[in-house]
């Protein structure tokens, strides 16, 4: 009961803001922060509780829901699902206090963050299709109002292409996931959408064809909310449209959703099916990666190079799963709570600049660490740890990737992935060059108040983990390492590839199991006595 408490105290806050008067405006913010503040330090109870030395759910609660078709209220949480929980109220939390200065509908706007934040961690903990697939659908109606109303000038077009994207990808997930429904209910007369219960026995009764269509589906709903090269054509609009703490969740949480779906889904679900499409997946994700640090390199808006920056990185993270080891696994999981410090702290920061000059063009500032001291240390911590500088948290997690990509797909793999690393040096502290020192030459940069203290209190935590992830990630890798070694055992290579030995001349030869032997031993005796 613990758990759900803290996944639907967000939407219980939303339902109880929406009796407050309109004009109560400090109430109003205060109680959306103290629901945001509760439920963060509640999931840092979860994790100091969280038993590290194994693989199973915990927390955990099972219910049924709706029982003539075996679907339950089944939720928990493993290592590769709590410290995206614990981040999505961390990050909740930091973009209330960002919203502090918001105009208009102030209530309604606090709703939608919290109603979002019960959409996001019911994805997390959901251990039942049918439910999983409520969450999912659900955190899309308060990200799209948000956009939509709060957002920029082309906010509509961008929300109505944000939706449209992701659910329409989904709705294939939808009708693989029915497939599976009634495939487990015939193949083993147990009527569930339970998920552990769908992972011990959907591969060993699917055949592989069949197995590549339903990844496939599972692959598309996944891999438009990553986003992945080609389907990312959503993301800048969404967050160039969307206020900062919009950006600030679609970055730090909303991607990340993508990326847990093959973790949770297609990988265990699939294993055979995940293993054959590693290198259509490893293309892609290096295309991703160069692709959209080349374009992040050439723009002129701030914000919009931070959004092509997600394409590049999140490329990264998807490498590191296809590695189908511990290293790659590993490092995508670190790397997907790094993106989100990282790249939430730049939306943050980009932010601060656009609240007093209201733009984002790189071409209206210059020389503003003269006039803002605090804030360019700030965006210069922010920048250097998305690079993957070593002592900060995004080289833990690109080393680790890459480390794995060596070991699992191979050299040439890896080395296209390392032009990224390179890359990301280039537009990041060209923009910093550009943003932060040259003359500060423009009338309207000369009285810019430095960063105050309200944006301190949102940016400074961000900047702590970055150096402590950087410099000691063992706590955050411990999370998860028993659940990553488990996966793996799943979906290792290993289990797929032809077993081979080396004969005396040193050439391959190949392993033969007792039943082949078996048969091969009938057959020759069979052509001994004709």
């Amino acid at each position: 009961m613990f758990l759900t408490f803290i996944t639907f105290l967000p939407i219980i806050g939303a339902f109880l803001l929406a009796f407050f008067p309109k004009k109560s405006e400090g109430a109003i913010k205060q109680t959306a922060l103290a629901v945001a503040a509760t439920d963060f330090l509640l999931s840092i109870y979860l994790w100091t509780n969280f038993d590290n030395s194994t693989h199973k759910m915990q927390f955990g609660l099972n219910v049924p829901w709706i029982e003539s078709w075996g679907i339950n209220y089944h939720i928990g949480l493993d290592g590769i699902s709590l410290l995206l929980y614990v981040m999505t109220t961390f990050l909740t939390m930091i973009c209330i206090i960002a919203s502090w200065d918001v105009k208009k509908h102030i209530r309604e706007y606090m709703m939608a963050m919290l109603a979002l934040s019960t959409g996001m961690l019911g994805v997390f903990i959901s251990l039942d299709l049918f439910m999983f697939y409520v969450f999912w659908e659900f955190q899309l109606v308060p990200m799209y109002i948000i956009v939509g109303v709060w957002g920029g000038p082309r906010r509509i077009y961008a929300a109505v292409k944000f939706f449209l994207y992701t659910a329409v990808g989904s709705l294939l997930m939808l009708v693989a996931i029915i497939w599976i429904y009634f495939h487990i209910k015939e193949t083993t007369g147990v009527a569930t959408a339970d998920i552990l219960f769908i992972t011990d026995h959907l591969s060993s009764s699917v055949p592989l064809g069949t197995q590549k269509w339903l990844w496939a589906a599972f692959f598309l709903a996944f891999a438009i909310k990553v986003p992945m090269f080609p389907f990312h054509t959503w993301l800048p609009d969404a967050h160039v449209e969307a206020p900062t703490a919009g950006s600030v969740i679609l970055a730090g949480v909303l991607l990340k959703m993508g990326t847990y779906g093959f973790l949770r889904f297609n990988l265990p679900f699939f294993p055979q099916a995940s293993y054959e499409f590693v290198d259509v997946i490893a293309i892609l994700s290096i295309i991703g990666i160069v692709y959209g640090a080349l374009v992040a390199m050439v723009q002129e808006d701030l914000k919009k190079l931070v959004a092509y920056s997600s394409v590049s990185h999140l490329g990264f993270v998807m490498l590191g799963i296809f590695a189908l080891n511990e290293y790659g696994i590993q490092g995508a999981l670190i790397q997907n709570i790094n993106h989100g410090i990282s790249t939430g702290a730049l939306f943050l920061l980009v932010g601060v600049i656009y609240d007093r000059r209201h733009t984002r063009m790189i071409k209206e500032f210059g020389g503003l660490s003269k006039q803002m001291p605090v804030y360019a240390v700030c965006f210069m911590i922010a920048a250097l740890s998305s690079i993957g500088l070593p002592g900060m948290n995004g080289f833990v997690g690109e080393f680790l990737v890459l480390l794995g990509t060596f070991q699992g797909i191979g050299f040439l793999y890896a080395a296209c992935a390392t032009s990224g690393v390179i890359l990301a040096a280039c537009y990041i502290l060209w923009m910093f060059q550009r943003v932060m020192f040259l003359e500060l030459s423009n009338p309207k940069n000369m009285n810019l108040k430095d960063i105050n203290a309200r944006e301190l209190i949102t940016v400074v935590p961000l900047l702590i983990l970055i150096f402590w992830i950087g410099l000691y990630p063992k706590p955050f890798m411990k999370t998860f390492d028993a659940s990553v070694s488990h996966l793996v055992s799943k979906v290792s290579p290993d289990n797929f590839r032809p077993k081979q030995d080396h004969d005396a001349g040193g050439h391959h030869a190949t392993l033969i199991t007792k039943t082949e032997l078996a048969k091969l031993s009938q057959k020759l005796q069979k052509t001994s006595h004709n």
